[in-house]
């Protein structure tokens, strides 16, 4: 899930780079005349963004899609029917789903505040330009992170390294959380390493011994990427509580991840059916 920070890559090279308050010092209050010429500097690049926007809408109209109802319909609705039900003997599922949820809250959340964390004077004391280009760090650690993982998951099963994964990230955004300076920003910038195996690994035993409802399931996980949604609430507690100290909520986020490694990805649910039922 690296959409997130190639946005913000965008937004730091193409706005920030081109205004004065991404190239400011943090804290710096603009006069009106600076207001009006960011709101200038930055026109282009929302134009391009517009652009790409209305081509994709225009080819996206252009493909037909099959027509759908009728008996096929019918069957297929009440398929689904009993696919939702059989769906919830799945505890590996069930707990999956707010797994990935959870998850996007904490991955987006970070990036969303990266650049305004690094930025602060007791952190990395930079502008916001500067502190959007150690966003290529955070990139690079995700990378890094999927080669490591993939190329663990050789010898290790896929739930102990999720966990040891879950580990390390908690354990970084307690240090982002707490610490100041350059350990602070290091620490965030880490992360990536732990965050690169999580989604897809997270999304692979969601699945595991679905069999026919593989499908189905799928499509429930997929469902779950509106968490990122709710950074909105990560936003909150940083104007509440700090910035820094919103961290914890990556890290509580975190902890729910290491959950679902150690038990919550087992296959199967409780038989709850009364005895002879």
């Amino acid at each position: 899930m690296t959409g997130n920070v190639w946005e913000r890559l965008f937004g730091g090279y193409l706005i920030l780079g081109r205004s004065a308050s991404g190239n400011a010092a943090a804290g710096t209050v603009l006069t009106p005349a600076e207001r009006l010429a960011d709101a200038q500097s930055v026109q282009l690049p929302y134009l391009i963004v517009a652009a790409i926007l209305v081509f994709l809408a225009v080819a996206i109209a252009r493909f037909l899609l099959p027509a759908m109802g009728g008996e096929a319909g019918a069957a297929r609705a009440a398929r689904a029917g009993r696919t939702g039900r059989a769906l919830w003997r799945h505890r590996n599922l069930v707990l999956g789903v707010p797994a990935i949820f959870i998850y996007l809250i904490a991955e987006i959340g970070l990036s969303n505040l990266f650049i305004s964390f690094v930025a602060l004077p007791e952190i990395g004391d930079l502008t916001h330009a500067q502190a959007a280009r150690y966003l290529f760090l955070l990139l690079g650690g995700m990378m890094v992170g999927r080669f490591v993982g993939s190329y663990v998951m050789q010898d290790r099963s896929a739930e102990t390294v999720l966990a040891g994964a879950a580990l390390g990230a908690c354990a970084v955004m307690l240090v982002a959380a707490f610490a100041s300076g350059p350990l602070a920003m290091w620490a965030l910038i880490s992360v990536g390493l732990f965050h690169a195996i999580m989604f897809p690994t997270i999304f692979t035993l969601g699945i595991r011994g679905l069999g026919p409802l593989t499908e189905a399931g799928a499509g429930l996980l997929i469902m779950a990427i509106a968490g990122g949604a709710l950074v909105v609430v990560q936003g909150w507690a940083a104007d509440r509580f700090g910035l820094q100290h919103s961290f914890l909520i990556t890290a509580a986020c975190e902890l729910y991840v290491l959950f679902y490694a150690l038990w919550g990805c087992r296959p199967g649910l409780p038989d709850r059916r009364p005895a002879g039922a």
